[in-house]
């Protein structure tokens, strides 16, 4: 061949090359990838998240994270990836890139049906850079080289699929590739209708039906879920026995599907949204269109509080099941007298299970239903005991009188109360009673134990944890599901398929959550809008017994109050949270209980300690030793996880006799713990590192004067250094040795109070400090001991008191002047004061300075007299005209850039009080 021709051969493939590139990125991969059309059909639930740091912080916050994480899947599949992590070398970089590796993508979870007591997950996981391909690729192909897997590749309709199979177990995941949009799962049949689906682009995805609508984009929603109601009986057959369901089968005939948006927040899970109303012909939907939703108030006077599971339905018995008309007549008159009777119930009825004694038995059912006119229900009752010929007797409990009744429940309840045989009116044991507007209906044993528990008052009205949990319900709707999951236990484990008993047992925490559950459905105004759905709402609650309420603050707090059982005492600490830029913040009570309350203002977790909390402040792990919370407290020293105890080796123990009265941190090192400086009641330095080693050589120092301010701990050029200034003007440097370094202790020429700024340098000459002292001077020295600078600030006189107040970050700072009951607050670049507030009451005021950057800083001045505090902008403004409400002894204050609003909390009293601040730059 010649090269002529080989020359042209080549720019031919590479114009074909370029070509088929162009028409790719302009045709194929230029229409995006609609990850719902991805989704077969045939899922019953489909979870949709983006914020995957969000999420994971709400279900640690509401103690689901560490359920979740014990459940065995969750196990299994963790063992896979450590050990695909330690074969990969267990770098940190390969860790944490395998956990961010969800980040904030739409991540779409959907559960199937795929066989009789059995369905599995197909997860959607899309890929938006190279590199993430790579790394997950190379964590298959490293799983594949391990003795202990198999991996390979098959075609599926000219789509490849990677298998990953555990030898030993045979069991493996399907992955495919679809345009950057990993699809895995266990089973290799979805994956493959996933490919189906591919062939009908056009058809209809799962939400649909739905249109545009979007529930990701609301404020503080965390997931969504999708739900396939005519999907819902097949997915209750997998987890119960099929005769356990049926009426969950009847009521599902409501709604079609349902789209809901799901929140997180401390005690509770929240999802709301709309469903669509069943179409189909002879649902449930189609008998109770037009029929008003209705309360579930009034019944809750005679519910017991040993209510497992309560079916509330907006319906009125004779209209939503009227008796067939091809019904034979009877010459006793016992059907006539049954529809007569019927025609006295009003639009409201309900079927409520009691807790059953022992797991697996029967539990009591009762039968309620709303009577408007009790005396016409009575009288029609007689006439059935007559015509039935039951003796008129009749047994008393309280003040409610039990009579037998000669025919089924579901004679006058319909399908509702037995699916399997509506309409039946054989006669039974049955008994009833009336109870104020309503008729009870039961066997007379169950009957008499319920009357029991509603004669001595054991009812939902008369339960503050019930009441709570109501309030956060739909005041009305056409149908509301109710569920004590710990009255519900023993009936549960007898009405599960013997597989999904078992794994209920083993994850029975998990189960036991959230002890109050309730679904509800509430119709449209106009059902006969073709755009009317049912506005839905399932509630997932624990009782309050935590140590605080939310409650609406109005509009000065933006509606985030928490009020606490006992007063609040100290400064509220605000600790940035992962995931939101609204932070946590840390508070203790007066009776010494530590409060961690989330960004959503819910308490995560209480820990009593021994004293004050001191010197609280998130420590980085790091040099073999954990990360955590740290703050000091009587005699320990204590590192808090997130979910609330000390991280080992904590806490840290001094001598019973040591009150520690601060506590300072420095980071660790290479190879080093962090460093720990506490400072004692008996002004006492000790230093410490996190895994509790105190330094060689340094003993316990005792200052011959008290503190100004905080004392200093910092590392220059790999040394550790305490810097201790002292009320009678001068200071100290130690080293990690305890001895003193050269040039010191520095006299700063007149007496000292505050704080020290430092300004790290890589050598000690380098390391420059700023205090001023009582003169009104503000002087800059390193650590060589050597003076670099000395002006005056202000004037001065025996009065007058002068304080240095750093930004928390350490970088800025502000200086003070107090005299009597006048504050003057300076900037270190101005002569004249930013600005000067007069005060009624005498008295130590706390001043704190916040500097954010590019010219917003915020000055706060809290007076504890009469408990207020006063915010000035960077132009020295008081904001709002007047102080604010805070008795305690400051306040926390961040900054968020999105919204450009500062976030302030406080403590007025018992309650813990969140405000959004708005302020013009300068």
């Amino acid at each position: 061949m010649s090269r002529k021709l080989l020359a042209l051969l080549t720019a031919l493939v590479l114009l074909l090359a370029l070509a088929t590139y162009v028409y790719y990125r302009r045709t194929l991969a230029a229409v995006p990838v609609d990850p719902y059309a991805l989704v077969p059909d045939d899922a019953v639930l489909v979870l949709s998240t983006r914020d995957h740091p969000t999420l994971v912080r709400h279900l640690q916050e509401t103690g689901l994270w560490d359920n979740l994480t014990a459940v065995r899947y969750f196990q299994h599949a963790a063992g896979h990836l450590a050990l695909a992590d330690s074969l990969n070398g267990g770098s940190a970089r390969r860790r944490s890139g395998l956990l961010a590796l969800l980040g904030r993508k739409l991540v779409i979870t959907s559960l199937h049906v795929t066989g009789p007591g059995e369905f599995d997950v197909l997860y959607q996981i899309p890929l938006a850079r190279v590199s993430e391909y790579r790394q997950v690729r190379s964590l298959l192909e490293t799983l594949g080289r391990d003795a202990r897997y198999r991996l390979s590749t098959r075609a599926y309709e000219d789509q490849e699929m990677t298998v990953l199979t555990e030898q030993s177990s045979e069991l493996s995941i399907t992955v495919l590739n679809y345009r950057n949009h990993l699809l895995i799962s266990a089973n290799a049949g979805l994956v493959e209708a996933v490919v189906r689906r591919l062939a009908h682009p056009k058809a209809p995805t799962v939400l649909d039906s739905f249109g545009s609508t979007d529930l990701l984009k609301l404020r503080g929603v965390d997931a969504t879920v999708l739900v396939n109601y005519r999907r819902l009986p097949q997915f209750l057959d997998v987890l119960f026995r099929r005769e356990a369901h049926g009426q969950f089968d009847l009521l599902a005939g409501l709604v079609s599907q349902g789209f809901l948006g799901m929140k997180l927040v401390g005690s509770r899970a929240q999802l709301q949204g709309f469903s669509n109303p069943e179409t189909a012909l002879g649902t449930l939907q189609q008998r109770l269109r037009g029929q008003p939703a209705q309360p579930l108030l009034g019944m809750a006077d005679i519910l017991s509080t040993r209510t497992a599971l309560v079916l509330h339905l907006g319906a009125q018995p004779a209209r939503t099941w009227p008796r067939p008309a091809a019904a034979p007549p009877d010459s006793a008159g016992i059907n006539s007298a049954l529809d007569s009777l019927r025609a006295t119930f009003g639009g409201e009825m309900a079927v409520a299970y009691l807790a059953a004694t022992a797991p697996g038995s029967r539990p009591g059912r009762l039968a309620l239903v709303r009577c408007p006119a009790p005396a016409r229900t009575a009288a029609w009752l007689a006439r059935l005991r007559r015509l039935n010929g039951n003796s008129p007797a009749f047994t008393r409990v309280g003040p409610y009188q039990v009579h037998p009744v000669g025919f089924a429940e579901a004679a006058v309840l319909g399908p509702l109360l037995d699916p399997a045989q509506p309409y039946a009116v054989e006669a039974t044991a049955g008994a009833g009673v009336l109870m104020g507007n309503y008729l009870v209906l039961s066997d007379e044993l169950t009957l008499n134990a319920y009357l029991a528990d509603v004669v001595a008052g054991r009812t939902w009205a008369q339960s503050p944890a019930q009441v709570s949990f109501l309030q956060e319900t739909l005041p009305r709707a056409r149908l509301s599901i109710f569920v004590d999951t710990r009255n519900s236990w023993n009936a549960l484990l007898g009405v599960l398929t013997e597989e999904r008993r078992a794994g209920l047992l083993r994850n029975e925490a998990l189960f036991k959550r959230f002890p109050q559950m309730a679904f509800q459905l509430m119709p449209a105004d106009n059902e006969a809008a073709p755009e009317a759905q049912y506005f839905t709402q399932l509630v997932l609650h624990q009782p309050n017994l935590g140590p605080a309420t939310a409650q609406p603050g109005g509009a000065a707090a933006n509606g985030r109050v928490l009020a606490f059982k006992r007063a609040l005492v100290g400064e509220p600490v605000a600790l940035a949270a992962l995931g939101t830029r609204i932070p946590s913040v840390l508070v203790q009570d007066s009776a010494q209980v530590l409060h961690f309350v989330s960004a959503d203002n819910a308490v995560v977790w209480s820990d009593t300690l021994a004293g004050p909390a001191v010197g609280a402040a998130v420590l980085p792990a790091g040099g073999g030793a954990p990360g955590g919370l740290l703050v000091g407290a009587g005699h320990r020293l204590h590192l808090l996880a997130p979910d609330g105890p000390d991280a080992l080796p904590f806490p840290l123990n001094l001598p019973d006799t040591v009150r520690v009265a601060d506590l300072t941190s420095a980071p660790a090192g290479a190879g080093e713990a962090a460093r720990l400086l506490a400072h004692t009641a008996g002004n006492e330095l000790r230093l410490l590192d996190a895994r509790g080693r105190a330094y060689r050589g340094w003993q316990p120092k005792r200052l011959d004067f008290p503190l100004a301010g905080r004392a200093a701990l910092l590392s220059v050029g790999g040394r550790t250094v305490v810097v201790a200034p002292l009320q009678n003007g001068y200071v100290y440097a130690y080293d990690e040795q305890g001895s003193l370094f050269p040039g010191f202790p520095l006299s700063l020429g007149a007496r000292l109070a505050g704080n020290v700024l430092v300004q790290p340098g890589s050598t000690l000459a380098r390391t420059r400090l700023t205090m001023v002292n009582q003169h009104g001077e503000l002087v800059t020295f390193n650590l060589s001991g050597d003076i670099q600078s000395r002006r005056r600030v202000a004037t001065w006189s025996r009065t007058a008191r002068f304080r240095l107040v750093p930004d928390p970050s350490g970088r800025t700072y502000v200086l003070t002047r107090e005299d009597g009951n006048q504050i003057d607050v300076y900037l270190p670049t101005q002569a004249s004061p930013l600005l000067t507030q007069r005060f009624v009451t005498s008295g130590e005021r706390r001043v704190q300075f916040f500097d954010f950057g590019n010219g917003r800083r915020l000055v706060a001045i809290t007076e504890p007299g009469p408990g207020q505090v006063f915010l000035y902008d960077a132009r020295g403004a008081l904001l709002g005209g007047e102080p604010l409400p805070s008795t305690g002894t400051g306040v926390a204050l961040s900054y968020d850039a999105t919204t450009a609003t500062y976030q302030l909390v406080r403590i007025v009293g018992r309650e813990l009080r969140r405000t959004e601040l708005k302020v013009a730059l300068p």
